[in-house]
């Protein structure tokens, strides 16, 4: 049996903690959030095997390398699918991105 820890164990805070002075609510909403390949996945509603693919063939939205792990902002997660975005099959936009996407698959780059 394992003994009991002897330091007192803090009481979770039912109050909230209050901001440090120099902190503003503007920065902090400005600070990125970075989600994780699975959690990018999943917001995307896509498999995280279609982003790993996409970081190495292109046309995935910008990630983040940090050491081994890799993260996506939720910045350029919603830029990246805003760029997907269009009124219907017939818009010029939308056969440019479908006439680019089928070249880059028969020239092998994607």
């Amino acid at each position: 049996m394992r003994p009991a820890s002897l330091r007192p164990q803090a009481a979770p805070s039912s109050t909230p903690q209050p901001a440090p002075p120099n902190a503003t609510a503007a920065t902090a909403s400005a600070q990125p959030r970075y989600l994780t390949n699975d959690e990018a996945a999943a917001l995307l509603r896509l498999s995280p095997r279609t982003l790993e693919k996409q970081r190495v063939i292109g046309g995935g939205p910008r990630f983040r390398k940090f050491g081994r792990r890799v993260m996506y902002a939720l910045s350029d997660l919603e830029t990246w699918a805003d760029a997907r975005s269009f009124e219907a099959t017939c818009d010029p936009e939308y056969a440019e991105h479908r006439a680019e996407s089928r070249a880059a698959r028969r020239d092998g780059v994607r």
